[in-house]
C-alpha cells in the first residue's frame, strides 16, 4: 500500500521581533499567532474527513511546533526528516534590508539562478522529492502530512508544474500554515489542491524565514 495524498504544510508565524532572516538558526519558535495558525492547519486537515497514516516534519523548532496540533488532532506520531528542512542561507541572522547594502555581502548575490546565497534550488528539489517519494511508499494507508518551509514547498510546486526554479521570492504562493496537496498520477506526483486555512490570521504577520 501507498499514501493516497501528500499534504505539504508550511509552519506558522515565527516569533522574530528583530526581523532577521532566521533560516536554520536555533531558538526560533512560533509566535502566539503562529500557534493559532498551526492549529488552523490541523483543523483543516481534520475537517477533510480523510484517513492519515504518517506525519513528518523538518527538525527545526518552528516545524515541530507546527506539527504538534496535527499529531494531537489526527492521532499521529511525529517523525523528523532532515530532507524537508529549510535551506542554509548566507544571510541567516541578518536583517535583509541592511545586509544587501553591505558590500561584504554582494558576492553572495552574484547569481540568483543557483542561488549563490544558499542551497542550490536543484538540491532542494532533489531532497524534497526523495522525502515525498519515501513518505508515499512507506505510508501503509491513508494520507501523509509533511510539515516543512516555504522555499522547499515552493520548489516542489515549481518542479511539478515544469516551471523554472528561479523565481521572485516575493511572489511565492505558500502562505504561513498553508497546505499544498499532491497525488500520485502514473509515475509522477501532481498538485491537486492548495488551501490557506490561516488566512484570517495573516494580517500583520511577520514572514522572513528565507529568500
Amino acid at each position: 500500500m501507498v499514501a493516497s495524498q501528500i499534504h505539504l504544510v508550511r509552519h506558522g508565524e515565527v516569533f522574530n521581533p528583530d526581523r532577521v532572516l532566521y533560516g536554520r538558526l536555533p531558538g526560533f519558535g512560533l509566535s502566539e499567532r503562529g500557534h493559532k495558525m498551526a492549529a488552523a492547519a490541523a483543523n483543516d486537515l481534520l475537517a477533510r474527513d480523510r484517513k492519515y497514516g504518517t506525519l513528518i516534519a523538518s527538525p527545526l523548532q518552528r516545524t515541530q511546533e507546527s506539527a504538534a496540533p496535527v499529531a494531537a488532532l489526527l492521532g499521529l506520531t511525529l517523525v523528523l526528516d532532515e530532507r524537508v528542512i529549510e535551506p542554509h542561507n548566507h544571510f541567516e541572522g541578518k536583517q535583509m534590508r541592511r545586509a544587501v547594502l553591505n558590500p561584504a555581502n554582494w558576492p553572495a548575490l552574484r547569481d540568483p539562478n543557483l542561488p549563490s546565497w544558499g542551497e542550490p534550488y536543484g538540491s532542494i528539489v532533489t531532497r524534497m522529492m526523495a522525502a515525498i517519494e519515501h513518505a508515499w511508499k512507506t505510508t501503509a494507508s491513508g494520507d501523509a502530512v509533511i510539515v516543512s518551509h516555504q522555499l522547499p514547498i515552493w520548489m516542489v510546486h515549481r518542479y511539478l508544474a515544469d516551471e523554472a526554479l528561479r523565481h521572485d521570492p516575493r511572489k511565492r504562493r505558500c502562505a504561513l500554515s498553508s497546505i499544498t496537496t499532491l497525488e500520485r498520477v502514473g509515475d509522477r506526483f501532481v498538485e491537486v489542491d492548495y488551501r490557506d486555512p490561516a488566512a484570517s490570521l495573516a494580517a500583520g504577520s511577520l514572514d522572513v524565514g528565507a529568500v
